[in-house]
């Protein structure tokens, strides 16, 4: 796996030789960024951008954000063996200085402050298993850290059947292989 934009473009992106992490493949993370950078209404700039970066995995989302100009990601993982290949990926490309990696299972994350940070950027790429999207979008959507303006992005199994909650708006919906992407908005 490499980062497929931006300068670090070409570089490597670590794995886990486990089965339990399944990072998306380059042509989805391609994809979503082509969306992000150029088809998107609200386009969100990457430059200076303020990411979140949900069941993070080996960091890919993320990492290829910072390569393409983002400031700050802040990594949200639980998985020892992926935070150990996060670490090593963001110390090899030496962006350790622009993130933070938080320790938590997502579903708790009311009990955890994010301070005064807006997300402009929100990447989910919970295991196809995950079963439970509602209740975490519903749990994301009672913080305070974005606005009108912040893109989330879910990465799925395209036959996957999520419900999400009222509050939130699709606005776009992409399938690749057997991945599924889709985008959309809290409403505020």
């Amino acid at each position: 796996m490499r980062v497929i934009g931006g300068k670090l473009r070409g570089k490597k992106i670590l794995n886990t030789l486990d089965k339990l992490t399944r990072p998306p493949k380059d042509i989805v993370r391609e994809s979503v960024f082509n969306i992000i950078e150029h088809s998107y209404n609200d386009k969100i700039y990457l430059d200076n951008s303020i990411i979140l970066d949900i069941f993070s995995g080996t960091g890919s989302f993320g990492i290829e954000s910072l390569s393409r100009g983002a400031s700050k990601v802040t990594f949200i993982e639980n998985y020892k063996n992926s935070i150990l290949i996060l670490k090593k990926n963001l110390i090899n490309l030496n962006l350790s200085n622009r993130c933070q990696i938080i320790d938590l299972n997502i579903l708790n994350i009311n009990n955890f402050n994010f301070e005064k940070k807006i997300f402009d950027l929100v990447f989910l790429d919970p295991p196809f298993k995950f079963k439970d999207i509602s209740s975490l979008l519903d749990n994301l959507s009672k913080l305070k850290n974005f606005s009108s303006k912040t893109l989330f992005v879910i990465h799925r199994h395209k036959k996957a059947i999520d419900i999400f909650p009222q509050k939130f708006e699709i606005l776009k919906e992409k399938i690749y292989g057997i991945s599924k992407v889709i985008f959309f908005k809290l409403d505020l």
